[in-house]
């Protein structure tokens, strides 16, 4: 699988957050590291546009911030093309050429699109571009030629719907684009605050950038087993939303340990969450300082920005000629 290119991204609709950094960010840096393939992860601007198309004032500073997260984070621009979506608009271009040979059928009976139209009931999402947003995603992912999308369960019908849609080009025209396939990374589902998805939208989220006080609040404030009212009452750490981040800020012993304290009522939950406090603040220290210094050169980041787009933009001109020519316009 060398050389071969996988692509992913995501929207800049504000800061990260632990779910961000363990659902996606951590499962990018290692397929970076691997050297297996040819990384390639942009920032979705114009998919911010799909749901939040009325409020565009923060577009623009959210993406200078995932940059400043996504490098704090471990992904290095000497070994993974790193880019924005609306400098390449070769992406408008083949998103418009697939539109028009995606059957309306294939948008309206997307899970995630009736999903999302439930949750944001409170918006007008009856729009063309919050319909036809996953034919965006496919021309965002076939442009490059991806073999691979990392992507996590939720997002596995728009990868299935790409496939679709590079199946039917490459019927129709002639077989130019290789099918991708999910790269599912096997990381856990994180709640929030309160025992919900973590998510920007729900105010739940314990953000990358969290620290002191802020950090401390957060992981105390944050639900455990409902059932367990006193120190003396025995735990269910299998429901209890601070020990699952335990298994992902502690070594496998200080787990076991933690999980058989709780069950014997050995340790409140109070401790449970000073403990996973330092725990977090421990780990999330290097991505501090690391936010900290870019945040003091930001001629760097915007450097890298510049470079990204370039390396992506030659690749989705040829890309795009390739097309027109299977087209014949």
């Amino acid at each position: 699988m060398a050389g071969k290119r996988i692509l992913s991204g995501m929207r800049p609709t504000g800061r990260l957050h632990l779910g961000n950094l363990h659902g996606a960010l951590k499962n990018w840096v290692d397929l970076q590291e691997a050297g297996t393939y040819e990384c390639f992860y942009f920032v979705a601007d114009w998919h911010a546009l799909t749901s939040d198309y009325d409020r565009t004032d923060s577009i623009r500073a959210n993406t200078l911030d995932m940059f400043i997260d996504w490098l704090s984070a471990g992904l290095d621009p000497a070994r993974s093309t790193l880019f924005v979506q609306s400098a390449v608009k070769e992406h408008a271009e083949l998103f418009l050429i697939l539109a028009m040979i995606t059957p309306l059928p294939w948008l309206e009976r997307n899970p995630t699109y009736k999903e999302m139209k439930a949750e944001l009931a409170g918006k007008d999402l009856s729009t063309f571009g919050f319909l036809g947003y996953p034919v965006l995603q496919a021309a965002d992912i076939i442009m490059y030629k991806a073999c691979g999308v990392p992507v996590g369960v939720d997002q596995l019908p728009h990868v299935e719907l790409t496939r679709e849609i590079a199946r039917r080009f490459n019927f129709l025209y002639r077989e130019l684009f290789p099918i991708p396939e999910p790269l599912l990374a096997d990381v856990p589902k994180l709640l929030g605050i309160d025992g919900r998805k973590m998510s920007k939208s729900y105010e739940n989220a314990i953000y990358m950038s969290d620290r002191g006080d802020v950090l401390t609040k957060k992981v105390n404030a944050m639900f455990t087993d409902p059932q367990r009212m006193r120190k003396c009452d025995p735990g269910r750490p299998e429901l209890c939303n601070v020990f699952s981040l335990h298994g992902l800020y502690n070594g496998a012993a200080e787990v076991d340990e933690i999980a058989v304290d709780c069950r014997r009522a050995g340790i409140g939950c109070t401790e449970c969450k000073r403990r996973l406090g330092e725990r977090i603040a421990e780990g999330l220290q290097p991505i501090h300082e690391r936010q900290d210094y870019y945040r003091q050169h930001l001629h760097e980041v915007t450097d890298i920005i510049r470079e990204g787009n370039l390396r992506a933009a030659a690749i989705a001109r040829q890309t795009l000629e390739e097309v027109r020519e299977a087209v014949k316009i």
